[in-house]
């Protein structure tokens, strides 16, 4: 039986290897090891970090929400509050965009759930 040798596949790992590490400090660029152990740190860190992120944005679309809803005349738990009693169903990230971008048309909102 033939010796079944990896020098080729080895190089060619090696390389993709360095090249997601290229920009590092020091070894963590050009030595395989370290490189390998800081990819696999940074790969945990930005998958923690998008789901982070998601929460990030979620507090800022409430802030936004509750702004806008004060400059109407209600609080942030009583404008969610009136906007499933009125059955409106937009997602906090839409009417963090209404109120970031087109305030007139928030505030017919919040008038509209006042209303209701």
């Amino acid at each position: 039986m033939v010796r079944a040798r990896s020098a080729v596949v080895r190089h060619r790992r090696h390389k993709r290897l360095l090249k997601r590490a290229r920009g590092y400090r020091g070894a963590r660029s050009k030595n395989i090891r370290a490189a390998k152990d800081t990819l696999l740190r940074a790969g945990a860190y930005a998958y923690a970090h998008r789901r982070l992120k998601r929460r990030d944005l979620r507090k800022l679309w409430i802030q936004r929400i509750n702004a806008a809803a004060r400059a109407g005349g209600m609080n942030y738990s009583t404008f969610m509050a009136a906007l499933t009693k009125a059955e409106i169903g937009l997602d906090r990230k839409a009417l963090a965009e209404m109120a970031a971008r087109e305030p007139e048309v928030f505030a017919q909102l919040v008038e509209q759930v006042k209303a209701a």
